[in-house]
């Protein structure tokens, strides 16, 4: 996994694409709406726009969703990269693509993935919006990151839809 150094943090340059957990078991792949929309375990799909989505069920399972010598970010540690980079407000500009109206100044290189609808099962603001999941939840909520087409900024936001479709972004276990 190729990374880049962003403060004192070390960043996957991609998006997670994983199919198996880290012990090597298989995680499920759903691509029926219906069943997406039903699952009350772990799971991903692969986007029309080629992009791997994974429930929280899959961040949260036992068996690992990141590489070995890798974990998925907690919100703090989101909101240390969005402090290097200036800040929520403009942060996000720095870490999208110049395809998706971002200068990359960081590396990140983060493209718009869209999500997938926990009731519906359905995709929705592919090429348009990015979500990535934290490792942190409150009770029954759990922190997310998105960022939009034709914002500079990077919203924080709690959500208690867990079985939402979002990316993967790793850093690297120190």
């Amino acid at each position: 996994m190729n990374t880049i150094k962003i403060g004192s943090q070390e960043w996957a340059t991609e998006d997670l694409k994983v199919t198996k957990f880290r012990n090597g078991q298989d995680i499920p792949l759903v691509t029926d709406d219906v069943e997406w929309a039903k699952l009350g375990t772990a799971a991903y799909c692969i986007a029309p726009n080629g992009h791997y989505l994974y429930n929280w069920y899959a961040v949260n399972d036992e068996r690992g969703l990141a590489p070995d010598g890798f974990h998925v970010p907690s919100d703090d540690e989101w909101k240390e990269l969005f402090e290097y980079l200036g800040g929520e407000k403009v942060a996000g500009e720095k870490m999208k693509t110049s395809s998706w109206d971002g200068s990359n100044t960081s590396g990140f290189s983060a493209l718009p993935g869209g999500f997938r609808h926990y009731s519906s099962g359905h995709f929705d603001f592919l090429g348009s919006d990015g979500y990535w999941w934290s490792s942190s939840s409150i009770d029954s909520f759990v922190w997310y990151v998105s960022l939009s087409f034709g914002y500079t900024s990077v919203v924080r936001s709690l959500s208690d839809y867990v079985r939402d479709g979002f990316s993967v972004r790793c850093l690297k276990t120190l």
